[in-house]
């Protein structure tokens, strides 16, 4: 099964996340099939960023969120696009 989640990245009490696609039966840390976004919990406020095409591109294919990135995506909604004139 494939699975978006967080893998953590950054030193030793200096936590970096990066939001990734990955197999299900991989480390957390491990292999993963793409990096598709980053959160930065440590900054002021803290930065979540994240590719909303590859997102909706890999939940097509059945791809599972992690209930911490769910938390994250219903936190840090979509911004709104301006209607092209």
């Amino acid at each position: 099964m494939v699975k978006l989640r967080l893998a953590r990245a950054g030193a030793k009490k200096r936590p970096f996340y990066r939001v990734v696609v990955t197999d299900s039966r991989s480390p957390r840390d491990g292999r993963f099939i793409e990096q598709i976004g980053t959160y930065d919990p440590k900054r002021d406020p803290a930065t979540f960023t994240i590719d909303r095409l590859r997102l909706q591109h890999w939940q097509g294919h059945g791809a599972q969120i992690s209930e911490t990135l769910g938390r994250l995506l219903v936190n840090n909604p979509a911004p709104v696009e301006a209607p092209a004139s």
